[in-house]
């Protein structure tokens, strides 16, 4: 039998000598669109904060003000004490902004996701998830109990064979909207459709469309106009455009009633602070009353994917805010993520197991806070590296 000591020295030694190593990066500053890292300022290609908000005076000021009413921790579980008339006003807020009777927040996007799948199926039930998913929905459906079925990528004809094959009692279809390391879309309506004919439960993770897509920000549903119907249940995260921190799911009231009472991430953990809750509150505000925020991501978007156009740089196929560049070897994405540090930009290299393997690449994000000089000059000097780095597809 192996030790731990020398389980763990294996594995470590194993994903260095593969290039696979994660490591932690030191900030000392405001994230924002320039960081301090080490001694150097660096410009940030790698955050989700798309709307720039999250060192924004107005979110910082309103969890200042509850900070001084509630303290700073919440001191329990929201079935406890935890929670406030902060926690309380948010959900409200949040379930009138998504169209929806009822929202729950969670701590995080993973306990939301992992919460609401354990609790909605299990034994004898079947979740369907696409390949892609984020990890969270991934862990949720295989935590569940419940017959775990992956489809192909945004492939509704091989989910479509899978649900008719599937004998189970509750089938629950969870997908991304908008996925994380690629960027594209999943195609909403054709799922929704989908689960209505097959009578399956419909799911999404908004993490990413929240925010920044429809006409007021509402997300992915506002984008493809799809109502509470259509997608029972909504989840969207508050760390990405909306500045904050922590995560809702948004749904009829029997559903908010349900996961009170079942999801076991929600029960058994500390509520979030007040402050943050009240932080929220604020960014809602906003995204309300500025629309240029979204107006001026969308033109950084397009300016970026043209600037790369313009230098044949082989970007994936997205119109949101994240623009992956591919480049297939772990170490080649590595050390052209060192590279682009070296010129001072800050661009992640995006690698297995977080991508499938031999799909390693640069996964760059962008905000409405970036300058339209810095993004130029970000894909000029994509392209002039590109070539020592090129792509193995």
């Amino acid at each position: 039998m192996i030790n731990l000591g020398d389980h763990l020295n294996i594995a470590l030694t194993e994903r260095r000598h593969k290039n696979l190593l994660r490591a932690r990066r030191i900030i000392d500053s405001p994230t924002g669109v320039k960081v301090i890292l080490g001694a150097r300022e660096l410009i940030n290609f790698s955050s989700n904060d798309y709307l720039g908000l999250a060192n924004h005076p107005a979110l910082i000021a309103a969890s200042k003000t509850a900070l001084d009413r509630y303290g700073l921790g919440s001191g329990a579980s929201h079935l406890i004490t935890g929670h406030s008339r902060e926690h309380e006003a948010l959900e409200e807020e949040l379930a009138a902004f998504t169209g929806r009777p009822a929202a729950l927040c969670f701590s995080t996007g993973f306990m939301a996701n992992l919460g609401a799948i354990t609790a909605l199926v299990g034994e004898g039930d079947a979740v369907f998830a696409d390949k892609l998913n984020h990890a969270s929905l991934l862990d949720g459906g295989r935590s569940s109990g419940a017959e775990f079925v992956r489809y192909l990528h945004n492939d509704v004809e091989a989910l479509t064979t899978k649900l008719n094959a599937s004998a189970a009692t509750r089938k629950l279809v969870v997908t991304d909207a908008v996925f994380s390391m690629d960027g594209d879309l999943a195609p909403l309506p054709e799922l929704a459709d989908l689960c209505r004919k097959t009578n399956a439960w419909f799911m999404i993770d908004d993490a990413h469309g929240f925010g920044v897509l429809g006409k007021h920000g509402a997300g992915s549903l506002e984008h493809f106009a799809l109502n509470a119907e259509q997608v029972p249940i909504y989840m969207a995260t508050l760390g990405k455009a909306m500045g904050s921190f922590g995560a809702f799911i948004a749904g009829s009231r029997d559903l908010i009633d349900y996961l009170i009472q079942f999801a076991r991430p929600y029960i058994y953990t500390t509520a979030m602070p007040a402050g943050i809750a009240a932080a929220t509150r604020a960014s809602l505000k906003l995204l309300a009353s500025e629309s240029w925020r979204r107006a001026q991501l969308q033109h950084h978007i397009a300016l970026f994917k043209a600037s790369a156009q313009a230098h044949a740089l082989p970007l994936l196929p997205s119109d949101t805010a994240i623009q992956p560049l591919m480049i297939g070897d772990a170490a080649n994405a590595l050390a052209f993520s060192q590279q682009l540090e070296s010129r001072g930009y800050l661009v992640s290299a995006i690698r297995p197991p977080t991508v499938p393997p031999n799909t390693a690449r640069l996964r760059i994000t962008l905000s409405a806070a970036h300058d339209e000089k810095d993004i130029r000059r970000l894909a000029d000097t994509l392209a002039e590296l590109y070539p020592s780095f090129k792509a193995v597809l």
